[in-house]
C-alpha cells in the first residue's frame, strides 16, 4: 500500500498540514518539527506530489466546498460567506453537492476534486474513517464546519449549549410540558446535530426534575412542511405541550403555520422557539437561539487563506457563540390548555 501523508503525520507526531509545509520548505516550521518530518518521510520513502508542492503558488486558484444539501437555508447561507471571502481574495469557489448516497459513493471512488483544487471546504458531512483519510490523502488545507477531521482547521457552533439555553429559557416561563420538534433523527449518513440538540433538551429537562415523555418528541427533518406536521402531532396529544422546541426556525415555521391554523396563538396557547434566527424569523417575531450562519462561511474561508499562504501554522479551532433572541411568541405558561378548533392540515 502507498505511503500517504497521514502516515508521515503519525509517524512524526504532527498534523498533516505540517508535514505538507515542511516537505514544501514554507515559513512557520520550527527547524525541530522541519527535521522531525523529514526524517519521518525519509524512513517511509514518502515523496510530496508534484501537485502539492505547488500549492503555495495558487496555481489553480479554486477552492472546493463539499456538503450534503444544497438547497437548504442554512447550506446557502454558510457558501454566501464562503463566496465573499473567497472572490475578494481572486479565489475561484467548486461546489460538490453529495446529498444523494449514490452521488456521495462515487464522488469517494473517483476523488474528482483531487489536482483541481487548492484546498477544501467540508460543511457538516458525516465521514467513515475511510472517507476523511481519502480528503487528508489529498494534501491541501481542508477546514471543517461541524463535524471534525483530525489535522483539519474547523469551525463549529455549540450545538449542545444552544439547544440547552432554549430548553431552560421555556423553564424559567414556568413551562413543564415541552415538545421538541427534532431533525433528521435516524438519517442513515449519520448527522450528529439534530442528536446532540436532542440529548441537550432531555439533559436539561432531567436537571429541572421534568420527567421526560417521548410522545412530546416528534420528527420534523428541518423543513417547513415537515415541522408543521410535528406541531401537529404534538397537539393531537390527550396532554398537548405548553411549550415547544424546535430544533430549527423552518421547523419553527410550520409550527406556527399549525397553530395559526388551529386558530391558536404563540404565545397564548403554546410558547414556540427556534433555533437559527433565519431572516425571517424577526418577521414572524420567533424566539430562538441565533447563530452566525453566513459568518461561519467567512470564518471557513479565512481558514484556508490563512493554510495556503502559510501564516497559520496548526490547524486552529474557532467555536461561534450562540445567543437567545427573544422576541413574541415565548410567554409565561398558560393554566387553560390548547385548544383544538380546526383541522391543523386544514386550508
Amino acid at each position: 500500500m502507498a505511503v500517504s501523508i497521514i502516515d508521515v503525520a503519525r509517524l512524526a507526531e504532527v498534523s498533516t498540514a505540517t508535514v505538507s509545509r515542511a516537505l514544501r520548505g514554507l515559513p512557520n516550521v520550527s527547524e525541530a518539527t522541519r527535521e522531525r518530518v523529514l526524517r519521518a518521510a525519509e524512513e517511509l520513502s514518502y515523496s510530496i506530489s508534484p501537485h502539492a508542492s505547488n500549492l503555495a503558488s495558487g496555481r489553480t486558484g479554486t477552492v472546493g466546498v463539499v456538503l450534503p444539501f444544497v438547497n437548504r437555508w442554512f447550506y446557502s447561507q454558510v457558501v454566501a460567506g464562503i463566496d465573499s471571502v473567497l472572490r475578494a481574495n481572486d479565489l475561484d469557489l467548486l461546489l460538490y453537492n453529495l446529498g444523494d448516497a449514490r452521488v456521495h459513493e462515487r464522488f469517494f471512488d473517483r476523488m474528482p476534486l483531487r489536482r483541481r483544487v487548492d484546498a477544501l471546504i467540508v460543511l457538516n458531512l458525516p465521514l467513515s474513517k475511510p472517507e476523511a483519510e481519502a480528503l487528508v490523502s489529498m494534501e491541501v488545507p481542508i477546514a471543517v464546519l461541524g463535524t471534525r477531521i483530525p489535522g483539519c482547521w474547523h469551525v463549529s457552533i455549540d450545538n449542545a449549549e444552544g439547544a440547552s439555553t432554549a430548553v431552560r429559557h421555556l423553564i424559567n416561563l414556568g413551562h413543564r410540558r415541552i415538545g421538541m420538534i427534532t431533525g433528521a433523527l435516524g438519517d442513515p449518513r449519520g448527522f450528529t446535530t439534530p442528536i446532540v440538540r436532542q440529548h441537550a433538551y432531555r439533559s436539561v429537562l432531567a436537571q429541572a426534575g421534568i420527567s421526560y415523555e417521548p410522545d412530546l418528541e416528534a420528527p420534523g427533518n428541518f423543513g417547513i412542511d415537515e415541522g408543521a406536521s410535528a406541531m401537529a402531532k404534538l397537539l393531537s396529544l390527550p396532554d398537548p405541550p405548553t411549550a415547544v422546541f424546535a430544533e430549527s426556525d423552518q421547523m419553527a415555521f410550520g409550527a406556527l403555520r399549525t397553530l395559526h391554523r388551529m386558530g391558536l396563538r404563540a404565545p397564548d396557547d403554546v410558547s414556540v422557539i427556534g433555533f437559527d434566527d433565519h431572516e425571517t424569523a424577526e418577521l414572524l417575531d420567533l424566539t430562538t437561539i441565533a447563530q452566525p450562519v453566513t459568518h461561519q462561511g467567512e470564518l471557513l474561508a479565512q481558514q484556508i487563506l490563512d493554510a495556503l499562504s502559510g501564516t497559520s501554522e496548526e490547524p486552529t479551532r474557532v467555536v461561534v457563540p450562540t445567543r437567545l433572541v427573544v422576541r413574541g411568541t415565548t410567554g409565561s405558561v398558560r393554566t387553560a390548555r390548547p385548544r383544538r378548533n380546526r383541522d391543523p392540515e386544514a386550508p
